[in-house]
């Protein structure tokens, strides 16, 4: 199935205030304006946005071809040493699936939790036993048409390797990566210094997934500062001392055809950090 590319990003920019916007359901009006047709409503927090609220700004954003995604609260621990933890991150997808689906959107993004006092493989292999509940209780509760999508992490005790996210993304055909290349960035020390350090991550992508998803998966791009321990914060794309560089995984987009959806996680500036690698991937074409 053909997609196109989309870019868009992850909550409201500075710019959605000083532009006169002021409540959710102008978010379909602004994203237009800027000429993004993608947004990921953040519930870091909480799933808290109404589901008839959600439901007016799916009319709006229908209107003007942008694709809602969510993100999913980041209380999620799928490989918590505690049962109930688990389960009631089971829950909280279910909570954003409700959201996504309300807002006319397909994909849950999602931050596995971190490795605690155990070793990455027993993290992992609790995380791929929550993940398997979800995707139990996502076709259980009539959600069996939506994507779940696992993210790279950028702290190094987070769970959230490249590797490990594809593991998850083994237990089901339907759950797509989410890759935050900042964040695999940072918690490899500045591992994405060229081209081909993009390529490879592609190319491995390709190799674990062998399927669709591999060209469609989600995007989560921002330049972030890192410690020895991995991700610090997230920075505008004008902090040119913080990598990785957008550029060339633009162009590398446009040659392999790829159709991700690209979604900006600047600070502030996500709105016009988006439009640049828009319009570098149209150059690049």
């Amino acid at each position: 199935m053909m997609q196109q590319i989309r870019f868009g990003t992850a909550g409201e920019s500075d710019s959605f205030a000083k532009l006169g916007y002021k409540t959710s359901l102008d978010v379909p009006a602004y994203t237009a304006k800027m000429g993004l047709n993608a947004f990921e409503y953040q519930c870091g927090r909480g799933v808290r946005l109404g589901l008839d609220k959600a439901a007016k700004m799916a009319v709006k954003a229908a209107e003007n071809d942008i694709l809602f995604s969510v993100h999913a609260p980041y209380y999620i621990s799928m490989s918590s040493l505690e049962e109930e933890k688990r389960l009631n991150s089971v829950n909280y997808i279910l909570q954003s699936c409700a959201l996504v689906k309300a807002l006319g959107g397909k994909r849950v993004i999602f931050h596995s939790g971190s490795c605690g006092k155990q070793s990455r493989e027993a993290a992992l292999e609790k995380a791929m036993d929550t993940m398997r509940r979800a995707v139990e209780a996502c076709d259980e509760a009539g959600f069996g048409d939506l994507t779940l999508c696992p993210e790279t992490m950028g702290k190094i005790g987070q769970l959230g390797t490249l590797d490990e996210v594809l593991a998850l993304c083994s237990v089901d055909s339907r759950i797509t990566p989410c890759i935050d290349f900042g964040h695999l960035n940072a918690r490899t020390l500045g591992g994405i210094q060229t081209k081909q350090d993009y390529a490879d991550i592609l190319d491995r992508m390709g190799d674990a997934l062998g399927d669709a998803r591999a060209e469609n998966f989600h995007v989560h791009f921002s330049r972030i500062e890192y410690t020895n321990g991995g991700e610090k914060r997230h920075w505008t794309f004008a902090e040119t001392q913080f990598g990785p560089e957008p550029g060339p995984l633009m162009e590398l987009f446009a040659e392999r055809k790829l159709s991700p959806t690209v979604i900006c996680e600047s600070a502030g500036t996500q709105a016009e950090d988006a439009q640049w690698m828009q319009q570098t991937y149209r150059a690049a074409l």
